[in-house]
């Protein structure tokens, strides 16, 4: 089939479905070459249609991680804008938005806060919470205001076998709709998914942006790129991390391409970025960075007998602090924010949680960045220095690990002001039967379980 003919199917496809009942519209749009490719195939098959015909909504929605690679983000933010302004002068029932994930899934939240190890290609927690929670999040909300919605995603066969494999078991007979992979009451459309690469292309070279977006800037940004993030709406979507428009601190990939490429054209501004995720990468398996308990205090043993390990848990306290300390480095030479004020207060409090006496993260921020944040009372240190090391000292004495004091005294303090405290017994004896007290670290060997 020659390149006209798909898109003249594409405008007939996209006209035919918008004008068959009213379900809204939500498209995917990564601000890659096949979300704008999407995107304007959809502006152009709407322009051709009589006005009284524009009778449902069209929302576009991209997912800003909040570690997406600088340049992109700028140019989807740009485009986002751009979207909105052209459809609002030219009454055109499409608006643009961007999601992004809730503060306590956020990815510097998760590492830094909770210690969740950076991901690897087999422990991806980054794409749920990062990627599939936000998106599915608008979706399930839209859904629940009208009952059902339609996807619009610009998948394409060529892709991959998987993707064509995927486009063909999600397909409802001879329709033009496909089921959603895991949303009830979702469809999906796919407007060029018979599209080659060369099609994406021709057509956005040859077809102006009707918003203004240059397109063949978006060209220069693909340069040496090993693709696009799409939409991801779904656990089949596989990393992008070696995409240029993926994250900037992506551990799943062995090498970050896309940073290296952006900095060998010219973007020296980005190596701090760089070297961050490399020693980010080299850091995870190491044990003496990591706990050796899960975060609810159980031990994990791997194997049996002289095969026995114990499998690597969270990075431990000293280790999230250290890893602050860089990331803050890396926004200072970078000379932009990395990690937002909400998140570094959301940390704080967790790091609370793990015996972290003495309310870390506003002093880390000071001597990193020589500024200082309006912290509210409850992120001063409970007690001072020389009665966290007196404390110290009487533990040692009395071979009683730190933490378990601490933890102790985290949950007087909860339970302080009540009348009743019914629950302190039980919060005591959960904390005293953790799994992490009663192991023996003589001779033991540690392995990542992640």
């Amino acid at each position: 089939m020659q390149f006209k003919d798909k898109w003249q199917n594409s405008i007939s496809l996209i006209q035919q479905v918008y004008q068959a009942d009213t379900r809204p519209w939500i498209i995917g749009y990564s601000g890659g070459k096949d979300s704008t490719a999407v995107v304007q195939l959809i502006f152009e098959a709407l322009s051709m249609l009589p006005k009284q015909n524009l009778n449902k909504d069209i929302y576009v929605i991209s997912s800003n991680t909040l570690i997406e690679t600088p340049l992109i983000l700028a140019h989807i933010n740009d485009s986002i804008n751009q979207i909105n302004v052209y459809s609002k002068k030219n009454r055109l029932p499409i608006t643009a938005t961007i999601v992004t994930p809730k503060l306590e899934n956020s990815f510097w939240a998760t590492l830094i806060g909770k210690g969740y190890p950076s991901p690897r290609q087999k422990f991806r927690w980054c794409t749920d919470r990062l990627k599939i929670e936000p998106s599915n999040r608008f979706i399930k909300e839209t859904v629940s205001r009208h009952g059902e919605v339609i996807v619009i995603l610009g998948v394409r066969k060529s892709e991959s076998a998987s993707r064509a494999q995927t486009l063909a078991n999600h397909k409802i007979g001879n329709k033009l709709l496909r089921k959603h992979s895991t949303l009830p009451n979702a469809y999906v459309l796919a407007p060029i998914e018979d599209f080659t690469v060369d099609d994406v292309w021709t057509y956005l070279l040859k077809t102006p942006s009707p918003w203004g977006g240059d397109n063949h800037s978006l060209l220069s940004l693909y340069k040496d790129s090993s693709g696009e993030c799409p939409l991801v709406i779904d656990k089949d979507t596989p990393s992008c991390g070696n995409s240029r428009f993926g994250c900037w601190v992506c551990t799943v990939v062995k090498e970050d391409k896309a940073l290296i490429g952006f900095i060998e054209n010219g973007h020296e501004e980005l190596i701090p970025l760089l070297q961050f995720r490399n020693w980010l990468t080299d850091i995870r398996n190491n044990p003496n960075y990591r706990e050796k308990r899960r975060q609810n205090g159980s031990v994990y043993y791997i194997g049996s007998g002289d095969d026995r390990r114990i499998g690597l848990g969270p990075f431990t306290l000293e280790a999230r602090k250290e890893i602050l300390k860089n990331l803050l480095s890396a926004q200072r030479d970078y000379g932009s924010t990395l990690i937002s004020e909400e998140e570094l207060k959301l940390i704080s409090q967790i790091w609370i949680e793990w015996g972290d006496w003495e309310r870390s993260v506003p002093d880390i921020y000071d001597k990193i960045l020589g500024q200082a944040l309006d912290w509210p009372d409850s992120e001063r240190p409970l007690y001072s220095k020389e009665e966290i090391k007196l404390l110290d000292s009487l533990c040692k004495k009395h071979d009683v690990p730190l933490e378990i004091v601490h933890k102790l005294l985290r949950i007087q303090e909860n339970h302080y002001g009540f009348k009743y405290r019914y629950g302190i017994y039980k919060d005591i004896h959960k904390a005293l039967s953790e799994d992490w007290l009663h192991i023996e670290e003589e001779n033991e060997v540690y392995a990542d379980d992640y």
